[in-house]
């Protein structure tokens, strides 16, 4: 298979004519038909439905892409290998995280990284979930830390951690007067309290209006923010509550006391953070101790519900 006629064979088919592909590709409309009639010279089928616009794939053509597609990430590791082999350990690690778990994990793993690989560059991109994994399976990005279901075939998926869903509130809250520190709780014990909540696009927030139309209640929501941290403090210094995981509840935080911790009832599954890369991508060394220094990260998080446990004993 010639890897260039295929790339070319995509682009037709990314563009839907042979028009748009040829502009795209910057070569003449001629000589991408002749590339056409030779691809399906090479398997001795047409790989267009020529009737149709835009351009749809027969089934030897699907087949075809299919192939394609794997020959052509073979190809690509490959160089990728012996380029590894050629150069000394630089280059550019594309991660992808949300914000709050950067500020959670990153930290901790920058140092010791950047010891070890001074010439590698860091591309962090932050954003939610659903937006994190389609730049993953586009090869956007090499790695990223998803707290997800695994349910995707092309990923690796290696846990970090697993995390509890708290109900944090402020001492001077009244499910925080009547109510122990450390409870087991159904969310509707606070349906009269004043939320503070986390934005629709992370996966918190998902949790949470679930766990809100299964007890059927509709709580005032005084604030939306797409930062934990923003979060954390306006119920420490308001008379509210937040849905939290507990990984994120900091010593800074829980050393100022102010608040009281409820585990909640009826949250459908645990929240697991994991660290993925495409199955058929090859990582450089970099990348893989990359990936590394985040596990022993999720190692070292027991220590944060060690600390918790010191202003709370958290009801299962």
């Amino acid at each position: 298979m010639n890897i260039k006629h295929a790339q070319y064979i995509m682009e037709i088919l990314k563009e839907g004519s042979i028009t748009g592909a040829a502009k795209a590709l910057h070569v003449s409309q001629p000589a991408l038909s002749q590339t056409v009639k030779a691809v399906e010279s090479f398997i001795g089928a047409p790989i267009f439905l020529r009737n149709k616009m835009p351009l749809t794939l027969t089934e030897a053509g699907k087949r075809y892409i299919e192939a394609a597609k794997r020959i052509i990430t073979i190809n690509t590791n490959l160089l990728n290998e012996v380029n590894d082999i050629k150069q000394e350990e630089s280059g550019v690690l594309h991660l992808g995280i949300t914000m709050q778990r950067a500020m959670e994990i990153l930290p901790k793993v920058i140092g010791p990284f950047f010891k070890a690989y001074p010439y590698v560059r860091l591309e962090i991109a932050e954003a939610g979930y659903a937006e994190t994994e389609a730049n993953l399976l586009s090869g956007d990005l090499d790695v990223a830390v998803l707290t997800t279901v695994p349910t995707r075939e092309e990923l690796n998926y290696q846990l970090v951690e697993t995390e509890k869903v708290l109900l944090v509130a402020n001492k001077n809250t009244e499910i925080a007067q009547r109510i122990p520190n450390g409870k087991s709780i159904l969310v509707t014990e606070a349906k009269n309290e004043k939320f503070v909540s986390i934005t629709k696009e992370y996966d918190i927030r998902r949790i949470q209006d679930r766990l809100f139309a299964s007890n059927d209640i509709s709580p005032f929501i005084i604030l939306e923010t797409s930062s934990i941290e923003v979060g954390k403090k306006v119920v420490m210094n308001t008379d509210t509550v937040f849905i939290a995981p507990d990984v994120y509840l900091d010593e800074d935080f829980l050393t100022k006391n102010k608040c009281n911790y409820y585990t909640l009832k009826g949250v459908e599954r645990k929240r697991s953070c994991y660290v993925c890369c495409r199955k058929d991508s090859y990582l450089r060394k970099y990348a893989q101790d990359f990936i590394e220094l985040i596990l022993k990260h999720g190692r070292e998080y027991l220590r944060v519900r060690k600390l918790i446990g010191q202003f709370a004993e958290l009801e299962d």
